[in-house]
Formats: C-alpha cells, structure tokens, sequence
C-alpha cells in the first residue's frame, strides 16, 4: 500500500474561491446499512456493487493525500461505517496519525448497531469521539423509524462506548408528528447520561420512497423555541468543524447542536467536504457538482489524486440550494445521504 508523506507543510492548503481553508474530511466507507430510516433510503435499496467502492486501501491513501493538504480532522461515515468488512484496518491505520499528531482527531458516525462489540477497539485505535443517530427513546417508534432498528441493541452499544471511554453525541432528526413531542425528554435523557446532542432538520437528498420530506420537515426554529420553555439555553462559540451552531443547556451542564440547512444555512463558514464510499469528491452536500477521485487514482496515482482535489476545491460553491416548500417537496439532490455521508 502506498503510504505518501502527511507533512501539511510541504504541500499548499486547500482554499476555496471564497477564502475558506478546507480542514475537514468526511469519508463514506460504505453505501450499505443495517437499518433503512424513513428520511434517509427507501425499505428496498440496491447498493452499489463491490467493485465500485473504493478498497480500504485507496481510501486510506485517498485521506493521507487529504492530510498531506493540511486536513485536521476525518470523519468515517456511511451508510453504517461498522458494517464495512475489515473496517478496524482503515480506522487503525487512520488512528496512528492521531496518536503520531498528524490528524488531530478521527471520528465516526454510526448508528450504533455495531458499538456493543467494537466499541474498545475504537477507543484502542485512536478514536475520541462518536456520533450516535437516535431519533426516538420509544422502542416501537425507534422500530417504525429505523424500520430495520433495535433500540435495544443500541442502547447497549451506548453503555459499552461510554465504558471504553469515548465521549458521545446523540444526532436527532426532527421529525413533525413522529418525534416532536419527544425531543425534550430526549435532551434530558442525554444530559443525565453525559451525553452532548444535535437535532437536525430533514434533508432533501435522494428518493425515499412513499415517504413524504414536507410531511416530515419540522423547523428547528420552533424546536429551539419549544426546548426553550423547559430549558435554559445559552449560546455559545464552541464549534467541532462542522455545521452546528451550539447552546448550553444550563440544567444539565451538557452541549445542544442544531443542524439547520433549511432555516438558517451553515454555508457561510463551511471548511469541509466529502468523499463517497466510490470515490467523488463532492464540495457541497447540496450541489451535484464533484470530482472523481476514484479515477485520478486509478489511472495516475497519488500525483493525479493530488490534482484532481486542488482542481476541485478551486470550484467549492459558495453553498447549497436545499429547499422544501409544496411547490419543492423532492429531493434536491438524487444521491441518497447514505452514499454521500452524513
């Protein structure tokens, strides 16, 4: 496997047209999922065939070329990270350059079928911090959501994160009429476990089936505004280098994220893009336009890799169009959020 020299000093950074260093990588290992959630897949999905994906090794030259143009941070998403085979290698192999200094930090996303029995080797492989998406604490509601999910399951694997010492956040998506009325006492249950957490609004990516997006878009705005009658909510500077704007929730202690595309978009200090589990690069989550990465590598190698990202982080839009409205009710985009990452 090629190991290319991760020294950010001896390459240029990726700036963007609009001044904005881009630091953050968010890398889909795979398009395939445990669980089928009404706003993200339909129930029947074809995934990509094999030989589409990116292998575990050119994905690990794939974010060393990245870290070599000064990204400090990489985020393993999917689909479900944990289900890709072999996955501990690229998450091993990635860890050492945080134990080394060269990442400064390496996260998952997941949603958490897997933790009860991978969760120390995260921890043991350099992994600080994950995000865990539960959009429900009611079993038979978390089942309808999932369609797929075992809130069980997950709630084990919570407990055996927290044991190996890595430090949670629970994403929601905000959901009208299925988990509006619940979203308090979820904020609650996560400050008395430790736990930070973001709510996010729905995101018009890809054919979801029978589901309606506009039957399930909720405002965060009225969210915050809801949680603000119960809660002491303070906002606050802190940021993780992605798109949350963050409060303090005075009677817990812990921290609250929301997630707002549609509302209040997020774009204007935007230092992240995201690889595909096949190998686009697409500056924007809401703009089609990307680059294949895949193919530079294939065909020319770390150097034409090494091109193709400069070339395309010299086209990153300024942001995105997502919008939901009766008139708009479709995806924006046609790629399901499974393929791109979240």
């Amino acid at each position: 496997m090629l190991m290319p020299d991760v020294d950010a000093d001896k390459q240029n950074k990726l700036i963007d047209p609009f001044g904005r260093t881009v630091d953050y990588l968010r890398v889909s290992v795979t398009d395939r999922c445990d669980f089928r959630c009404v706003y993200c897949m339909a129930e029947e999905m074809t995934f990509l065939p094999k030989a589409d994906l990116l292998t575990l090794e050119e994905l690990d030259v794939m974010c060393r070329r990245f870290m070599a143009a000064g990204v400090r941070k990489i985020r393993l998403t999917g689909g479900e990270p944990l289900v890709r085979r072999n996955i501990m290698q690229l998450i091993e192999s990635l860890g050492r350059e945080v134990k080394a200094g060269n990442l400064d930090e390496l996260t998952i996303t997941t949603n958490g079928s897997q933790l009860s029995k991978m969760a120390g080797d995260l921890a043991v492989a350099g992994v600080r911090r994950i995000n865990v998406s539960i959009d429900t604490l009611d079993p038979e509601k978390f089942r309808r959501v999932t369609r797929w999910g075992d809130l069980n399951k997950v709630l084990l694997g919570l407990e055996a994160a927290k044991e190996a010492g890595l430090s949670i956040k629970i994403n929601a998506v905000a959901l009208r009429g299925e988990n509006d009325d619940e979203l308090g006492n979820m904020l609650a249950w996560c400050g008395k476990r430790g736990f930070d957490m973001t709510i996010i609004e729905v995101m018009p990516m890809g054919d979801i089936g029978t589901e309606n997006r506009l039957d399930q878009y909720l405002p965060l705005s009225r969210v915050r505004a809801s949680l603000a009658r119960r809660f002491t909510l303070k906002d606050i500077p802190f940021r993780t280098g992605g798109p949350a704007r963050y409060v303090t929730v005075e009677e817990t202690g812990q921290k609250l994220g929301f997630i707002t595309p549609l509302t209040h978009n997020f774009c204007e200090s935007c230092n992240r893009v995201r690889v595909t589990c096949t190998g686009q690069l697409y500056m924007c989550l809401g703009q089609d336009d990307n680059a294949d990465l895949r193919a530079a590598l294939r065909q020319g190698g770390p150097e034409a890799l090494d091109a193709s990202i400069y070339e395309a982080i010299g086209r990153k839009p300024q942001g995105h169009d997502f919008i939901i409205d009766r008139r708009q009710s479709g995806p924006a985009v046609s790629r399901h959020m499974s393929v791109t990452g979240g």
